[in-house]
């Protein structure tokens, strides 16, 4: 293990904050109901691009502090992830380290001739250890270069801010069979959100497929222990899927108000459902406006924030004057949720992150307190648009009410 210090970078900071941008906005939006405010983390470079930029607090004596997991990725390809790296700041978290590699989440080759890397990773504060739990999927890449989804395992990764050391990758175990008696296929936890109990019980959302043969998925949240160290499933609830094309896939979990709420992307759609026990589900339905119309997100995550005592939704969709973009994944947009009736109400939807010839769907939530969240996102495919030859940016994203 290495252990990480963002003192050691002192010098740099001061180079990487007076070359950000930082932006308040409300002028770009459709609604004033939430301040953001923007800001420039890091960027690209030549040969590569960020990917997967999610971020969580470190709570200490001393206060707060952050840590940012990204992927660097190959600029052309689909799911070209290598090694993942790491940024600290303190507040304001304006200024930033620059990253560093995580030796036990580089890609490495195996004696089979499998090349494997953790990605799709959310981190996530855990009060109760004291730990950053990093949670996700394992790549696998036959010689290489193909991929197979069938070896995905759900993967983790603990950040301690004691020692300033990240664990080895390790693999959380998921039984081989679901509730209905179907197989338990590739099961992983990429591009997610999970929750944090009060008791320490983490509420983590996996995807599977139930054949080997056909790529639908499965999603579910696992009830899980952690202990600082090993996370174990313990239990899982309502299994939800749709028979078309990929099933659902990219599970997003929030608490909210005695309650819990599921958010799930589909190649077509997207999904939502409603808990009283954090596992088990009402039937899944299309996400819609309170209009009644199509929220209009589709093959993208969605994911959760409470701000100010209300539930939004951040997601991306069609009918933004965007079909120059890849799947409509930009403009990022949030909209408070009724979570009575399951709809975005349209009147509040803002703009969090303007369209620039970039995709903006992997984007991931930071819970600072009741009345402030960050989001995190890397633009994507910023080298097929007008924008080639450009780095790409990590967009960090304050979000606080306005009043």
């Amino acid at each position: 293990m290495q252990r990480f210090s963002p003192t050691t970078s002192s010098i740099a900071l001061l180079t990487i904050f007076v070359c950000f941008s930082v932006v308040w906005s409300s002028v770009d939006t459709f609604a004033e109901e939430l301040a953001i405010r923007r800001s420039v983390i890091v960027e690209g470079d030549a040969d590569w691009d960020w990917t997967q930029a999610r971020t969580a607090t470190i709570s200490q004596p001393s206060g707060l502090s952050f840590l940012t997991t990204m992927s660097r990725t190959a600029k052309v390809g689909t799911h070209s992830y290598h090694d993942v790296f790491v940024i600290f700041a303190d507040p304001p978290a304006d200024t930033w380290t620059d990253p560093v590699s995580i030796p036990s989440l580089r890609r490495i080759r195996n004696d089979d001739g499998y090349e494997v890397v953790a990605g799709d990773l959310c981190p996530i504060w855990h009060a109760q250890s004291g730990k950053v739990l990093i949670t996700g999927k394992t790549f696998n890449f036959a010689d290489g270069s193909k991929e197979d989804i069938l070896r995905e395992k759900v993967s983790y990764c603990v950040f301690d801010p004691e020692s300033r050391e990240f664990g080895p990758l390790q693999v959380m175990n998921m039984p081989k069979q679901d509730r209905g008696g179907h197989p338990i296929f590739a099961p992983n936890a990429g591009c997610h959100q999970q929750a944090v109990l009060d008791d320490g019980i983490v509420l983590l959302p996996v995807r599977y497929q139930r054949s080997q043969s056909k790529r639908n998925y499965t999603s579910v949240v696992a009830r899980c222990s952690f202990d600082g160290t090993t996370l174990r499933y313990i239990d899982h609830g309502s299994e939800h899927s749709v028979p078309t094309r990929r099933g659902l896939y990219e599970p997003s979990v929030v608490e909210f108000d005695d309650a819990y709420y599921l958010t799930m992307r589909a190649d077509d759609g997207a999904w939502v459902a409603r808990s009283s026990d954090g596992i088990n589900f009402t039937d899944h339905v299309p996400w819609k406006f309170d209009s009644g119309s199509e929220l209009g997100s589709y093959n993208t995550q969605q994911h959760w924030a409470t701000i100010g005592g209300r539930l939004y939704l951040v997601y991306t969709r069609r009918g933004a004057g965007n079909d120059h973009i890849m799947r409509h994944r930009a403009p990022l947009f949030i909209a408070q949720i009724d979570p009575e009736r399951l709809v975005a109400l349209k009147d509040t939807e803002q703009i969090v992150v303007p369209e620039n010839h970039a995709t903006l769907g992997n984007s991931g939530i930071c819970q600072i307190n009741d009345n402030e969240i960050w989001i995190t996102v890397a633009e994507g495919r910023v080298a097929h648009g007008q924008r080639k030859g450009e780095n790409n940016q990590v967009i960090l994203a304050k979000l606080r009410p306005a009043k």
